[in-house]
């Protein structure tokens, strides 16, 4: 994609694992770090919410892209970066803090902002990046991209609102189905799923990414912002609900035995040995 042009006037901030590219009347907020997969860590999770942040509130922004440096779009939360994480009282860690102030507040800005949000899925999407992408308004995926929810092979649950999100999208069955196996869904078949608006090969990836942005900048964003709230509205009006449902649940998994094991196993690179405890 050819470098951004910002508006005059306008100087996007910079930081360490977000790039924002403003273009002419559109963004792109670009997860970079890409040896990681794009995984999130403490500093990514706070460099993204400022930068949905900054979209929102920019006026000559009229749509926003997110889209992953590299061969991943997100690999998800970076464990290492978890197991570093503050503890609660209990001394187990404090997933839910993070949750409530950081990711959500990502999420539900995306879904509520009054311009369309597209995701660029470039390559695997899985667990708290398969929750960014799904509350983007618009999925495209690079063929070879998958999204998985892999929650369960580290004790834990989706998060995000990812089950809410994939339900709307795909139905209870295969929400269950994509919660407890965790299976990767490959592009081809999210397509056909509905978790996926449109597949575009590999080649030239960006380039169709950047023209469909500009489509809509140059759209009619009010008429986009009005139907954001009645599809919010509709699908999503108990999202911050489940929201807040899933991060309780989700501390809950963080003090069990099989995430402490799940994590070990993880990080030993070997298969976990879950005790259900």
């Amino acid at each position: 994609m050819a470098p951004a042009t910002a508006q005059a006037g306008t100087v996007p901030p910079v930081y360490e694992t977000i790039e924002l590219e403003l273009n002419s009347g559109s963004a792109l907020i670009r997860l970079n770090r890409p040896a990681a997969l794009n995984a999130w860590n403490t500093t990514l999770g706070d460099e993204l919410l400022d930068a949905v942040h900054t979209v929102a509130g920019d006026d000559t922004v009229r749509a926003v892209g997110v889209i992953g440096a590299g061969r991943a779009f997100s690999s998800g939360a970076d464990l290492r970066d978890m197991t570093s994480r503050p503890l609660t009282s209990d001394g187990h860690i404090d997933v839910l803090t993070t949750l409530t102030t950081v990711y959500h507040p990502i999420l539900t800005g995306l879904r509520t902002m009054p311009k369309p949000v597209l995701a660029a899925i470039n390559g695997p999407a899985v667990g708290i990046g398969c929750s960014l992408a799904l509350s983007c308004d618009l999925l495209v995926a690079k063929r070879s991209s998958y999204l998985q929810l892999a929650f369960a092979r580290i004790g834990l649950v989706p998060d995000g609102g990812a089950a809410a999100l994939v339900a709307a999208r795909a139905g209870g069955g295969r929400a269950t189905r994509m919660a407890l196996l965790g299976d990767r869904v490959a592009a081809p078949t999210a397509l056909d799923w509905g978790l996926v608006d449109e597949v575009l090969d590999d080649d030239g990836f960006e380039e169709q990414i950047a023209e469909r942005l500009e489509r809509l900048a140059a759209g009619p964003t009010r008429s986009y912002a009005g139907s954001k709230r009645q599809l919010n509205e509709w699908l999503y009006a108990r999202l911050p609900a489940q929201l807040e449902l899933e991060a309780h649940v989700q501390q809950e998994m963080a003090a069990s035995a099989d995430f402490a094991e799940g994590v070990s196993a993880f990080l030993e690179k070997r298969d976990p040995r879950f005790r259900g405890e």
